[in-house]
C-alpha cells in the first residue's frame, strides 16, 4: 500500500517538524480512513468468517483515494459556505487544508481531456440525445473516478448531448 505508507511517513514527519495544520489534517484523514475500514468490516462481518475480517477489511488504494477525495470535497464545500457567510479567516484555513490533501490526490483531468473521454463514450454508446444521458455517464464515471468532479462531468455530458 504505497499511499498508506506515504501518509504514515508524512504524519510522522509533520509530528517531528511540529507542523500543526498538516498534522491536524493528516490525523483527521486517518480518522476518516479508520471509519471507512470499520464500515467495510461491519459489512463483511455479515458474510465472512471472523478470522478473515482483519485482512479483508483493509482498504485498497482505490478506497484510500475515495476517502481522500471525499475529504477534499468536504473542504471545497466548506470554502463555498464560508465565502457565503463572509468568513474569510475560515476560508483561508480550509484552503490550506485542501492544499495539504491535494498532494495525495491523483492529477485531475482538464476540461479538454474530459471532453475527449465524453465524446468517445457518446460514440461508443451511440447516444443521440439527453435521453441517453445515463448510458453515457455509466460509461464515463469509472474512467474518470477520483480525477474529475461528477457535477462537472454531468454538465459537460449535457452540453455535448444537447448540441
Amino acid at each position: 500500500m504505497f499511499l498508506l505508507e506515504t501518509l504514515s511517513r508524512d504524519l510522522k514527519e509533520s509530528q517531528l517538524k511540529k507542523e500543526v495544520l498538516r498534522l491536524s489534517v493528516l490525523r483527521l484523514l486517518f480518522a476518516a480512513l479508520n471509519n471507512r475500514e470499520i464500515e467495510k468490516r461491519t459489512k463483511l462481518s455479515k458474510t465472512e468468517p471472523l478470522e478473515k475480517l482483519a485482512e479483508l477489511s483493509r482498504l485498497n488504494e482505490e478506497e484510500l483515494l475515495e476517502v481522500i477525495v471525499s475529504e477534499a470535497k468536504k473542504r471545497k464545500e466548506a470554502i463555498e459556505a464560508f465565502k457565503k457567510g463572509n468568513r474569510q479567516d475560515l476560508v483561508e484555513k480550509e484552503e490550506k487544508e485542501l492544499e495539504i490533501l491535494a498532494v495525495y490526490l491523483p492529477k485531475s483531468l482538464n476540461e479538454n481531456e474530459l471532453k475527449e473521454i465524453i465524446k468517445k463514450a457518446i460514440s461508443e454508446t451511440d447516444a443521440r440525445s439527453l435521453q441517453n444521458f445515463g448510458k453515457v455517464m455509466a460509461k464515463i464515471m469509472p474512467q474518470v473516478k477520483n480525477r474529475a468532479d461528477g457535477n462537472v462531468v454531468s454538465s459537460l455530458v449535457k452540453e455535448l448531448l444537447g448540441s
